[in-house]
This record gives C-alpha cells, structure tokens and sequence, in this order.
C-alpha cells in the first residue's frame, strides 16, 4: 500500500511537471502570436494542475483554492459574463505559472554552478567597509539569476560566513547587517528586473505599458531603495565594545566576472528582440532564459558527456524539481486568479454604494498605490493579489493627466516595500529563518523604519516623476 501511495504522488508530480510545461508552451504561443488554435486548451490545463496540487499543498495554500472557487460561484450567480471571467482569471494563473517555470529554469542550473557559488563566497566575505554595498549591488546580479533562490544561497553563505565569528557581539550584529543587505538587494531589484514578477504583472495589467519604458524609472527607484538601505547601514552602524579580526575575501573582482558575462547576454538578448519584435518582454524572457539554461548546463558538463547530462538534468527540473515548488505555484496562480476574477466581482460593488475613485486627485492616487500594497501585505495579502485586484479600478492615465508608465512606478514601488516589510512574504521568511528570528520581526523591526523612509521617498519619486517626466 505504502508503494502504490508513493508511485501515485510520483505520478502527480510527473504529471503537474509536464503540464505546467506544456502551459508554458501555450503561453509563449500566446505571446509570439502563433497556433493560436491552442490557446482552448490553456484555462483546461491550469484547472487540472490546481486539482492535483490542491491534495499535495498545506491548508494555508488550499485557502487560496477555495476562495478561488467561492468567487467563481459568486460570479455564476451574478454576472452573466461569468466564463469570461472566469477565463480571463486562468489565462492570469497560467501566464504566473509560465513566467514562474521558465525563470525557475535559471535558478535550478545556477544554484549548482561553482562559478556562481564563488561569486556568492566572494561577496560574503568582503570587509565591513565595503560589505553592505557589495552584497547590494552583487546581490542584484543574483536576484536577477536566482530570483527568490538568491536569497537562500546568499543567505547560507552570509550565516556560515557570520557564524565562523567566534565573537557573539560581532557575529550577531554581522548577520543582521549581511542579511538585510542580501533583502534590501532583492527588493530594490523588482522595480526594473524583466525577469521579476513586479514589472512582468504590472506591465500586464496597466494598459500601454511596458518593460522598456519602466526601466529608466524603475532603475531610480532601485537607486533609492538600495541608497537608502546602504545610509541606514553606515548612519546607524553599531558600536562595538571589542575590535573585530578582520580577513581578506577569498577571491578577487574577477571572480564576478562570469555572471557579468551571464547578466551581459541576458540583457543583450532581451533587449535585442524588444528591438526586433513586438512581444511582450514577458513572452521574450519566457523563452530566452530556459535557452540560456540549457547551454549553461551544457557548458557546466562539458567533460562529462554534456549531451546526455544536460538531457538527464532537463528531466530531473521537470518531474522532480518544477513540481517540488507546488506550494509557491499555488500561491502565485491563485494569488492571479482571484485578483484578476475577484476585481470583477467586487467592482460593481464598489459602483453601487457610489465609490469612484476618479473624483480623487490624482497624486491621492499615486501615492496610495505605494502605500496600498506593503498595508495589505501586513494582512496577509499577495502583491500580485493586491495589484491584478485594484488595477482595474484604478482610473486610465488619461484620466489622472499623468503618462500610463507613471502608474507602473507606483505600483513596482509599493510592491518592493511590501517585499521589505510582509511578514507573509518569501523574502521575510527567508531572511527570518537564517537571522533565527520571526519574519515579524524582520518586517516590521529589521525593515520598520526602512519602509517608513522609503515609502516616503518613493511617494515624492513617483509624484516628481508623474508630472515633471
């Protein structure tokens, strides 16, 4: 009996492999405008891959399926355009699940590089002086390769370099400071990365919008995000009753050079096809970093039969390691689903009890959206729930007299403050578990009043931006 229940679980996991795969398939289809005849059988294979992973998942994440399936019954009762929007909400879960299998084909091949483990070393140990910054911008570079699977590298790395302090002052302080460097890093990424969810669902959702046009803003929001954490760190460094030892870093700058190479044509890549093509940077990512995966693990396995190795390896991320993430699935594809069916619930709502968000000036609204977000975080509420909900409510550019990008830096601005001060997001667990604190205190102690300062600095940015760009 014990086999026949571990040959059944390996069969979901094969089977939710394979699909989410084929879905990705579908949504590159999608994207590229080809075999548009496919597109039916999208909403079909999300449903069965949430089947299967509503028995596999832990009950927080089936929460998320049942009031999925509680807003497609309230829709069925009330509105008449119910299977579009029901579509509409799995066309949202399986373009998250696509873009979440796609970049996770990127970190599977770089959490197994030496090069990149070397890089990850280097930066861990660099002096004090320069420490912060270093994991900052490094820290960037991983974000963008490894996306959450950056943190947990660095943050092994960090702790085990931490922890090799024989001083209990000097380590418990040293952890603090490397560990929000490595958070403050990933989150000062999301406004401008093509590869984070931020810009990929926002893009999404705000019409006449894309990529390139967020990345100069998104690239100054990033600049605030990280100045501001790197002042707080040399503002309030801590003061020691002993002089710490100070080592050398095992390496040198060189020892970045590979990924500098590895980010080098993944930008070279992306932005040559916006240039070339009218897809989407989402359908671009979608299918240039498992391409550049792919030569990665063969270049990886170069003296070890690369062929059959690489073929082994593409096996192994499919029916073992993509459905291994089933929990994150869930949460994301859901998190879309119901922000994207739940807003068409819950406008007309909104209608009727004479709420018009477009009697608002249109700042209020701005600033609102960077606020917005981090609040609902502190209840529990995903950024990608929280954006596919309100964003169509939000009134059009036109309407608030600003440029459509300008919405965009708002809300890729609340999403990264909320990735700082969640206590339900992964970068505030991740970080919570190796500091050995709670993620609450990490959110709202570590991360207070790096949020305060920044939502403040941001609401000014996104307002200067709005109307004088």
């Amino acid at each position: 009996m014990e086999q026949k229940v571990i040959s059944m679980g390996s069969l979901a996991n094969r089977t939710v492999g394979l699909l989410l795969c084929a879905i990705t398939a579908l949504v590159i289809c999608r994207e590229w405008g080809v075999a548009e005849w496919t597109q039916p059988a999208k909403p079909f294979l999300v449903l069965v891959v949430v089947a299967i992973l509503l028995f596999q998942v832990r009950w927080s994440r089936k929460a998320f399926v049942a009031v999925a399936m509680l807003i497609s019954i309230s829709l069925v009762a009330t509105n008449t355009d119910w299977r579009g929007i029901i579509t509409r909400g799995l066309e949202t879960a399986a373009f998250i699940g696509a873009f979440f299998t796609a970049l996770s084909t990127l970190r599977t091949v770089a959490q197994t590089s030496p090069a990149i483990q070397r890089a990850g070393t280097f930066l861990a140990g660099q002096p004090p002086g320069r420490r912060y910054a270093a994991l900052t911008v490094g820290g960037q570079a991983f974000a963008l390769l490894l996306n959450y699977g950056s943190l947990q590298l660095l943050g092994s790395l960090v702790t085990a370099n931490a922890n090799s302090e024989p001083n209990v002052e000097i380590r418990r302080h040293r952890i603090r400071r490397m560990l929000l460097a490595i958070q403050r890093a990933f989150v000062s990424a999301l406004p401008w990365s093509p590869l984070s969810f931020a810009v990929a669902i926002t893009v999404s959702v705000i019409p006449d919008t894309s990529w390139s046009k967020a990345l100069a803003p998104g690239l100054m929001t990033s600049f605030l995000l990280a100045g501001i954490g790197w002042s707080l760190d040399t503002i309030f460094k801590p003061r020691l009753t002993v002089k710490p030892v100070r080592s050398a870093p095992v390496g040198t700058w060189a020892t970045m050079l590979p990924m500098a190479v590895l980010l080098a044509v993944l930008f070279i890549g992306v932005v040559t096809l916006s240039a070339l093509t009218q897809v989407r940077v989402v359908g671009i990512v979608a299918v240039i970093v498992p391409c550049i995966a792919v030569v990665w693990m063969h270049i990886q396995h170069w003296h070890e039969n690369p062929v059959s190795t690489t073929c082994r390896r593409i096996k192994t991320y499919v029916l073992q390691e993509l459905p291994s993430y089933r929990g994150e699935l869930t949460l994301l594809m859901m998190a879309g689903f119901i922000g994207t069916a739940g807003s068409q619930l819950f406008a007309p709502m909104m209608q009727a009890t004479g709420f018009d968000l477009s009697f608002m000036p249109s700042w209020i609204i701005l600033i609102s959206l960077v606020w917005i977000i981090p609040i609902a975080g502190q209840i529990g509420m995903n950024p990608i729930l929280v954006v596919t909900l309100i964003a169509p409510l939000i009134p059009t550019a036109t309407d608030l007299g600003v440029q459509p990008i300008a919405i965009v830096v708002a809300i890729t601005s609340g999403w990264a403050l909320s990735g700082a001060s969640s206590p339900f997001t992964a970068t505030t667990l991740l970080i919570g578990s190796f500091g050995g604190i709670s993620a609450t205190r990490v959110g709202l102690v570590w991360n207070g009043a790096y949020t305060l300062i920044c939502g403040v600095v941001l609401s000014i940015w996104v307002i200067t931006f709005a109307y004088l760009f």
